[in-house]
């Protein structure tokens, strides 16, 4: 059934449900009810008074609570075609549904009140998921690091081949990167503090009048507000906003997820045309629509694809930060509310293919070691021309003589399209005193990988198992993917 207009891909075919009521009209209006009750519960609380009686009443707040959560938005959509403010829409609203309470709805405070503490409580729930979704990844790929720790595979520098290591610790490569965001998604979201109520340069002038010069009431304002809704602090100092810096550095937190998501997607892709790991392929899967034969890394480019628009999304709030004008300019709103609104909905998307691509990432061992086995020879050139030096050779001349000899396998395997047959060139020379079965027994994959299955176990055990221990009740999820 077709549309009459746009719907953003990120909703529509990417972004979890989850992710997306965090960003939908509902938990918008919502917390900014329950941000005016707050503003509310603390100035009554506080003692705001007029000629020796409360301005507030515990009638009004109960009035304010019954109406938190059915929000008449026909009555606010129509107040904001006529006044052109989306704030004072929904306190006309509200106060419709809040008859006693509704003189004192917003009291105090300006439109950043709700507008900007409303933003910051958006971020940290989203942040929340975010994180409970990458301690998954993390976790499906220890399991796989742990199960292939010891399967020798050719390791590549400049995508050409090199000294062997193990399928395990490649992917421990992936885990620390993800670790390291970890590390940034848990600083940043230790950081988060509400803006509270500052008014409309942040000097929260209204406050002084409301009560009366007393610093030491004013002072209990932003904390009392900050705990009603969960949080432990308020900015110290602001203009009208919070810093649009806080916006940089949550987006720089997901901008780094997509970059290790990218690059692990980068080395599936790589892998699954050397045909060594493949995604999961589903039964009905079509790779291709003229090829029938193909098994595309569908979801791996879809992770890189969507990888990129988050790590150039970055730069909006950064470029916002940087331009604001003194206490506040507008030109950041337009932009914010669709720069982290997206960036999240689409790092939600990523690691959703993330948490599908590494549950069921499938190897397949004959042709990586085939592969290895192939170039093998040429890993293990060093060890026997130490062999041939102990035999009374000397080192220098075998070493160019295991050069010449090397120049020519590889001529043969480029060239001639022939098997590697360096050790059948070394056994033939008489300057190596070794035989071809001596030469082929040493060819055992274990004894080039260095220490990389001890290098797994140990990063698994140290690094990565006690954090996955602290986040024990977050695991266990399932990715759903639309497409």
């Amino acid at each position: 059934m077709g549309t009459d207009g746009y719907i953003s891909p990120l909703s529509e075919r990417y972004a979890s449900k989850e992710m997306q009521y965090i960003f939908s009209q509902d938990m918008k209006f919502t917390t900014w009810r329950k941000l005016w009750i707050a503003l509310a519960e603390t100035e009554m609380e506080l003692g705001l008074s007029q000629d020796g009686k409360p301005v507030i009443t515990q009638e009004m707040i109960d009035e304010l609570k019954a109406n938190a959560d059915n929000i008449n938005y026909d009555v606010a959509k129509a107040r904001e075609k006529e006044v052109r403010h989306d704030v004072m829409s929904h306190v006309y609203a509200y106060g419709k549904q809040c008859p006693k309470a509704a003189g004192i709805i917003h009291l105090g405070a300006t439109s950043c009140y709700v507008g900007d503490n409303t933003d910051v409580i958006i971020m940290r729930e989203a942040l929340t998921l975010v994180r409970k979704k990458l301690v998954n990844v993390i976790n499906e790929l220890a399991k796989f690091a742990d199960e292939y720790k010891d399967l020798p595979t050719l390791a590549f520098t400049h995508f050409q081949p090199a000294q062997p290591t193990t399928i395990g610790k490649r992917a421990t490569l992936w885990i620390n990167e993800f670790m390291m965001d970890l590390e940034d998604l848990d600083y940043v979201m230790s950081t988060l503090k509400l803006l509270g109520s500052k008014g409309t340069t942040g000097t929260q002038a209204s406050f002084k009048e409301l009560f009366n010069d007393d610093n030491e009431v004013i002072d209990k304002i932003d904390p009392l507000i900050a705990k009603k809704m969960g949080f432990d602090e308020c900015v110290p100092v602001s203009g009208q906003t919070y810093s649009r810096k806080v916006d940089t550095r949550v987006c720089n937190v997901l901008a780094g997820i997509a970059a290790s998501a990218h690059k692990m997607s980068n080395d599936i892709r790589l892998l699954q045309h050397l045909k060594e790991i493949e995604e999961p392929f589903e039964k009905s899967q079509i790779g291709s629509s003229a090829m029938a034969y193909k098994r595309n890394p569908m979801r791996s480019e879809r992770i890189a694809s969507i990888s990129r628009y988050v790590i150039i999304d970055a730069l909006n709030p950064a470029i916002t930060s940087a331009t604001q004008w003194f206490e506040r300019t507008l030109d950041d709103s337009a932009n914010k509310r669709i720069s982290v609104a997206e960036g999240f909905l689409a790092i939600d998307g990523v690691l959703d293919l993330c948490l599908n691509v590494t549950n069921g990432l499938v190897v397949y061992d004959k042709v990586v070691t085939k592969r290895l086995m192939s170039e093998l020879p040429f890993m293990a050139t060093e060890n026997i021309m130490m062999d041939a030096v102990k035999n009374g050779g000397n080192r220098q001349e075998l070493h160019e003589k295991i050069r010449q000899l090397s120049m020519e396998a590889g001529k043969n395997v480029k060239v001639e399209g022939l098997d590697n047959n360096l050790l059948e060139l070394i056994a033939d020379d008489p300057q190596f005193p070794m035989t071809l079965e001596e030469l082929q027994s040493a060819m055992d994959p274990a004894k080039y990988v260095g220490r990389a299955p001890y290098q797994v176990t140990k990063y698994l055990e140290e690094v990565v198992n006690p954090v996955l221990k602290d986040n024990a009740d977050v695991i266990g999820m399932k990715a759903e993917i639309n497409v």
